[in-house]
């Protein structure tokens, strides 16, 4: 069950991106496409933006990495290439649980200092794709100077419940992102 409809929202993913791609006069970096996908953390929705997401896969065995830091699980064997791995929970400081049947990895593209970084996102569970439009998006309230909140791109309103929207070349800082490099 799982594996099929984690098929269908990757299917889903892949033909919005291929969609993006074939439109004459967009480019990857500049489109503004309002789509996005959405997940599941604790009993919040999520949402990144459909251009910065590779694949999703199904949760494989991690190995870990001594000295990364906490919200980092350790590091993948994706076809061949070793990919990091961190946890959303961790990263956001939400308790974390145990992985069920619904545990995924999002694989994303990222940048930094020292090129695109390829890393996974464990996340609850998948949703689905949702086209948000700039008028069901409003920039993220304040929550004073002690919390970052540099990594959410803006609140969508959907039917009757929010979707944040994450800012994902904004989810780790630079430090961190260099750090994760290093280690792997």
């Amino acid at each position: 069950m799982m594996e099929n409809r984690t098929e269908l929202v990757q299917d889903e993913v892949s033909q919005a991106v291929a969609a993006i791609k074939d439109k004459a006069g967009l480019s990857v970096d500049t489109a503004q496409v309002g789509k996005y996908l959405t997940f599941k953390i604790a009993d919040e929705t999520y949402g990144v933006e459909i251009l910065k997401v590779q694949e999703i896969i199904q949760l494989l065995d991690i190995t870990r990495v001594p000295k990364m830091p906490g919200f980092v699980r350790g590091v993948i064997n994706l076809r061949g290439k070793v990919i990091p791995v961190m946890s959303l929970r961790k990263k956001f400081g939400i308790e974390d649980i145990p992985d069920t049947d619904r545990t995924c990895i999002i694989v994303i593209n990222v940048p930094s200092s020292e090129g695109v970084i390829t890393m996974g996102l464990v996340v609850d569970s998948v949703s689905e794709v949702l086209d948000i439009g700039a008028d069901a998006i409003q920039e993220s309230p304040s929550f004073g100077v002690s919390v970052d909140t540099t990594f959410i791109l803006g609140m969508g309103k959907v039917d009757k419940k929010v979707v944040i929207l994450l800012d994902i070349d904004r989810i780790l800082s630079s430090q961190e992102a260099e750090t994760i490099v290093k280690g792997v």
